[in-house]
């Protein structure tokens, strides 16, 4: 792993895509991808605003967030800046200046398997941030780091290009090829949960979810 390497960017995906992903819940997203890809321990930091937007992946070294700096400077508006910090939670990655600049530079969010801090900064703000703990203690600045590389955030494998969507629920990314497939099939299921939903407030529950003989 070399200091300051990085991959050309990712083609983004369809800006129609990511705004009909962003609308859809991460659970029944989830569970049209089989229940099998999905971050596992990152929870949301910003005050719960959904997010989507195309992967634009970053790997450093635990602690250190000198090609995270890096990645601002080649992020496009709506990607998502994913960072694999292996897990570390014994310094935060990013604070709220670094997710003010994300923000201002029209970024869709930020996804760190690492620590965060300016936790209640980031709990005001409507710049979805996912991460895995929050701390005070402040990063090292040295490197090295890898960005455009495929990488993993809890236990989930995200390569650059990928979708990512996160809500309340946690985070969840796939391929772009999947994705019209996917949309369709989350939708319907939506739609339908959405029925049960209306028929349980009408005090009735028969669907689909029904274990009753």
């Amino acid at each position: 792993m070399l200091d300051e390497r990085h991959n050309p960017n990712p083609v983004q995906a369809d800006p129609a895509l990511i705004a009909a992903f962003r609308a859809l819940p991460v659970a029944n997203i989830s569970d049209n991808l089989h229940r099998l890809p999905g971050a596992v321990g990152l929870r949301p930091f910003h005050d719960g605003t959904p997010m989507a937007g195309t992967a634009l992946t970053v790997r450093t070294r635990a602690g250190d967030n000198k090609a995270i700096h890096l990645a601002l400077d080649l992020l496009r508006p709506g990607d998502v800046i994913v960072v694999d910090g292996g897990g570390d939670i014994s310094r935060a990655l990013i604070g709220e200046i670094m997710s003010s600049v994300a923000g201002m530079r029209g970024a869709a969010g930020f996804v760190l398997d690492g620590a965060v801090r300016d936790v209640a900064a980031l709990a005001a703000s409507d710049f979805p941030v996912f991460a895995r703990a929050g701390i005070h203690l402040g990063p090292y600045k040295n490197g090295p780091g890898e960005i455009n590389v495929p990488v993993t955030i809890g236990g989930m494998v995200v390569n650059p290009g990928d979708i990512v969507v996160g809500d309340a629920d946690g985070v969840v990314a796939f391929p772009q090829s999947v994705a019209p497939a996917l949309l369709e099939a989350t939708r319907a299921q939506s739609a339908k949960e959405e029925d049960v939903l209306r028929g349980i407030a009408a005090g009735h529950y028969v669907g689909a979810y029904d274990t009753r003989a």
